[in-house]
């Protein structure tokens, strides 16, 4: 390694620690590998030569060259093609990763080779990846910011889409619940005649009911069309979920007896339980065997973070333009979720609150993200019937969320149908959680009644905490400015409690149709902001999820790389020029965002300057054309008159 090459050799191993890449440095311990490379010389001797880092990940092999001028990232000939003469192998990265990448991939039993370039340092760098294929070259991939792609949980995906330009299982997944959504929320249309709030309730009750097939309580044969009181289909489906709700020890009864009513639809719906002449069977034996083959399965038998239900009820309520977004109702996607859940570090043995959980997406992500960590079955336990509480005032949006978190063996499920701003938060402490979520109701404030301001609630989560906990919120960027009297009023007093750890600004189609611009704010509970506290501000609108023609916000090639970086960022492990992330002390009449803060402290290069001056002599064109050359005599029009 080359001495001036040393911070760029050590930035690059802590990128691969951090992403769980397991690496060898100047060599290989797979002895194919390690043989190999002992033919590798770039100066073509015959000699050995030996790459910066090479890592074995299943199937794949890492090669890694890097070098600290990012002027000698790659070295391209003429005609576009990366150049193998042995001045551009030995002195640019991407050119020398390829070189060692091929002879493995020519040399050893390894075919799937990735080279990767590097240059520059934690704060400015550039990685350039390649997939080398022994027979047809090379294919060089889209910059990337971190190694997060060739981590083992991600290199398979990273290989399906990038290399082989298919779809991954997330993917289809994804595709086909939004295509499965718009089918059955057309089904519910044509054959129940239901009403926008009932049609997800419907979809939990009878998943609910599904879950009773494993316990034999339940069979979708049992579904007969039988017109007499009490064994109709309705009932059926009725008695199924009474039996998973008593099987999974929901209590107390009041609450029981709250989601039975929530069901009800199933039975008091003559039109639910008809004999449908073109269906030949009730639309309920229908859409049960709909559920069954498309929901079912997937939420049963995927260890996914991915709230179905959820979607399936934003879905339904975008097509028929349900009363979500006028009661604030905005469904937090899982991509943040999940991602919020990790600007928190959740740990296995955190207790979660979400004070406004909707389906219960927060949860759901939580509850993937420890269980993940759990390394008892006791603790896994535990986690599901005591780590994980949340609060909704929707009645209907109450019974998918318990319906999600019983299907996902959370049978206690700790949630509650209340309306969170009326709790004593001295009450809600007893619950000891030390992580809050919360997407809170959104526009729903005002001067007359300033309590349903989004930073109302952020104030109440935040004192229905633990000392020291962790919070997260999403929110739109309108609540970080705080215009009102009441809203200034409500960051002070955060302020004076709570401190205030960064706002990070998102992808303003997060919420695509609904026109809110999010930000997601982190805070610590009961730790005072002290005026020294230095905040993190980041934009990260570009955060690689992209809106595709008929199906909406997805994610991009880039977006898990992209995640990385913020979170590299957040924690403080890489650096990030102003113009991503400011850091700066905060008072509570300041706007919490970065635009507020934000200095263009880069130094203007020759194109910069030269499309500035450029631009000027348009403009002063265009004035003098118009006859307004006064404006450049420094003098004004009517002082030139006289």
């Amino acid at each position: 390694m080359a001495k001036k090459e040393v911070k760029t050799d050590l930035w690059v191993a802590k990128q691969l620690d951090e992403c769980g890449i397991k690496f060898d440095a100047q060599g290989s311990n797979a002895k194919e590998i390690n043989d190999a490379l002992k033919t590798a010389s770039k100066r073509g001797t015959g000699k050995a030569g030996y790459p910066e880092y090479v890592a074995v990940i299943g199937d794949f092999v890492l090669v890694i060259e890097d070098k600290a001028d990012m002027g000698k990232q790659i070295k391209l000939t003429d005609s576009g093609i990366i150049d193998m003469d042995v001045k551009a192998v030995t002195d640019y990265a991407v050119n020398g990763a390829y070189f060692y990448a091929k002879h493995i991939a020519q040399n050893t039993p390894f075919k799937k080779v990735f080279a990767v370039g590097v240059s520059g340092d934690a704060k400015r760098h550039k990685i350039t990846p390649l997939y080398v294929d022994d027979r047809e070259g090379y294919k060089q991939l889209e910059d990337i910011e971190t190694f997060v792609g060739f981590s083992p949980d991600n290199i398979q995906e990273y290989y399906t889409r990038y290399v082989l330009e298919e779809m991954t299982d997330v993917e289809k997944t994804t595709e086909q619940i939004l295509k499965d959504a718009a089918e059955l929320h057309e089904y519910l249309r044509t054959y129940g005649t239901l009403r926008d709030q009932d049609k997800p309730l419907v979809v939990a009750g009878i998943l609910l009911a599904l879950d009773e097939i494993k316990s034999r309580g339940f069979s979708i044969e049992s579904l007969t069309g039988d017109q007499l009181a009490g064994n109709r289909d309705g009932d059926k489906l009725m008695n199924a979920i009474k039996n998973r709700l008593t099987r999974s020890n929901v209590g107390p009864e009041a609450k029981k007896d709250k989601l039975l009513s929530e069901f009800a639809i199933l039975q008091t719906s003559f039109r639910l339980n008809e004999i449908n002449d073109t269906l030949g069977k009730t639309p309920l034996k229908f859409y049960t065997e709909f559920l069954n083959e498309h929901v079912f399965k997937n939420i049963k038998y995927q260890k996914t973070s991915e709230d179905f239900i959820g979607r399936f009820y934003g879905e339904f309520m975008s097509y028929s333009g349900g009363d979500g977004q006028t009661l604030g109702i905005i469904l937090t996607p899982c991509h943040i979720t999940d991602l919020m859940c990790k600007l928190v570090d959740i740990q296995a043995d955190d207790v979660v609150l979400d004070p406004t959980c909707g389906t219960a997406g927060f949860l759901i992500s939580a509850m993937h993200r420890m269980l993940s960590m759990a390394d008892s079955e006791s603790k896994r336990r535990n986690i599901k019937k005591k780590q994980l509480h949340g609060f909704e005032l929707q009645s209907n949006m109450f019974a998918v969320a318990a319906a999600n978190m019983i299907l996902r063996e959370d049978g206690n499920s700790n949630l509650e149908c209340t309306d969170f701003l009326k709790k004593n938060p001295a009450q809600v402490q007893l619950k000891q959680a030390t992580v809050g979520l919360m997407n809170p109701p959104y526009s729903q404030g005002s001067k007359a009644d300033p309590e349903q301001y989004e930073l109302s609630f952020i104030e109440h989560m935040l004192d229905s905490l633990t000392i020291g906990a962790r919070a997260a919120v999403i929110v739109p960027q309108s609540s970080m400015t705080g215009k009102s009297k009441a809203e200034q009023a409500f960051k002070e007093s955060i302020m004076k409690k709570h401190t205030l750890e960064g706002v990070i600004t998102c992808n303003t189609d997060t919420f695509y149709g609904v026109g809110t611009n999010p930000v997601i704010a982190v805070f610590t509970a009961y730790e005072p902001h002290n005026e020294d506290k230095v905040c993190k501000f980041i934009d990260f609108r570009d955060d690689g999820y992209e809106v595709r023609a008929h199906v909406g916000l997805v994610e991009g090639d880039s977006a898990k790389d992209k995640e990385q970086h913020l979170l590299d960022v957040w924690s403080g492990s890489v650096e990030a020029p102003s113009k991503f992330c400011v850091e700066s002390t905060v008072k509570a009449d300041d706007e919490w965002l970065h635009s507020f803060y934000f200095f263009n402290d880069e130094i203007p290069t020759d194109a910069d300057f030269e499309k500035s001056i450029g631009d000027y002599l348009t403009f002063e064109f265009s004035m003098v054309m118009q006859n307004r050359e006064y404006l450049f005599m420094g003098g004004d029009k009517d002082a030139e008159s006289k």
